[in-house]
């Protein structure tokens, strides 16, 4: 939990205060900061994994919860008295988990808090595997792409150096400028053409470790089928 962040928003600092040193007894401390309602930006709450809202002044409550709905992957828990107010608050703003302030309410909050964030840890991995496959998935597709292309573009590299030299083979046909553009085009042709090798040679190689894997994972199936 080394990398989640957590936001302790009270104008209560004896609040504060407690929440922090009680969490501070743990093994796991995530970072926290802590702050009031007069120094709170909405935009902030993108940076926190977890929003922990204790009292505030009568008039905040409202207008920060309701900011907090626009941050989904920001957990919001807040820490009330029980009464008309909160209840009607709660169910204005679902996406808050509302914990009443009553006895033991700071060891429920620690617990309360420390799943919250291992859900929002869990979260970041699923988004950040999501991420690697389809960036995967593209880097494949473009592979296959190329591979398919292999021969089309080999094909025309052979037409342009094959023109390229004819007419180097025969310099008095074109101008001094020419022979050098000439020269170059032959030039850039070769090394496209050895970088179709080397794909080829790395497309061939892979091929070749596939092949060895799924042999291995063959043979050992059958030992420990034998085993068996």
């Amino acid at each position: 939990m080394s990398h989640t962040n957590v936001l302790i928003l009270s104008d209560d600092t004896e609040f504060a205060r407690s929440v922090v040193t009680r969490w501070q007894s743990e093994r796991r401390v995530p970072e926290i900061t802590v702050t009031t309602s007069d120094l709170w930006r909405a935009q902030t709450a993108a940076n926190y994994n977890l929003v922990i809202i204790g009292p505030l002044h009568a008039s905040k409550p409202s207008a920060i919860l309701s900011s907090l709905n626009s941050y989904p992957a920001t957990a919001a828990i807040y820490v009330s008295n029980e009464g008309p107010a909160e209840s009607l608050l709660a169910a204005e703003n679902p996406h808050a988990l509302f914990l009443p302030r009553e006895d033991g309410w700071i060891s429920s909050l620690i617990l309360i808090a420390t799943e919250a964030l291992r859900r929002s840890e869990a979260v970041t991995r699923a988004q950040r595997a999501e991420r690697l496959g389809i960036e995967s998935h593209r880097h494949a597709s473009l592979g296959r792409y190329m591979l398919e292309m292999r021969p089309s573009v080999n094909n025309a590299l052979t037409s342009v150096l094959g023109n390229a030299d004819l007419l180097l083979l025969e310099p008095e046909k074109v101008s001094a400028d020419c022979h050098d553009q000439i020269r170059t085009i032959q030039t850039m042709a070769l090394r496209l053409n050895e970088i179709m090798q080397r794909f080829s040679s790395l497309a061939a190689e892979m091929r070749s470790n596939e092949k060895e894997s799924q042999a291995e994972t063959g043979s050992r199936l059958r030992v420990v089928g034998t085993k068996i």
